[in-house]
């Protein structure tokens, strides 16, 4: 039976492939929300995009430190 760690090394790259890919479309939503006149809702929209990508960023970290373990 493979070990938690095993586990994460195996589920958190894909963790970090899921969120890129929504990353990508809430990008594309904010754009078309921004097209129809509502900016305020389209800065949401990018910033949860952004805050998405930032998880990543510490998602790809712990890959590392999960490595060191």
């Amino acid at each position: 039976m493979p070990s938690d760690l095993d586990r994460a090394r195996r589920i958190v790259p894909h963790w970090i492939g899921h969120n890129a890919e929504h990353a990508q479309e809430f990008r594309e939503w904010a754009e078309r929300v921004r097209a129809s006149g509502a900016a305020a809702a389209a800065d949401h929209i990018l910033q949860a995009a952004v805050a998405m990508e930032q998880a990543n960023e510490h998602l790809s970290s712990a890959i590392g430190a999960i490595g060191d373990e």
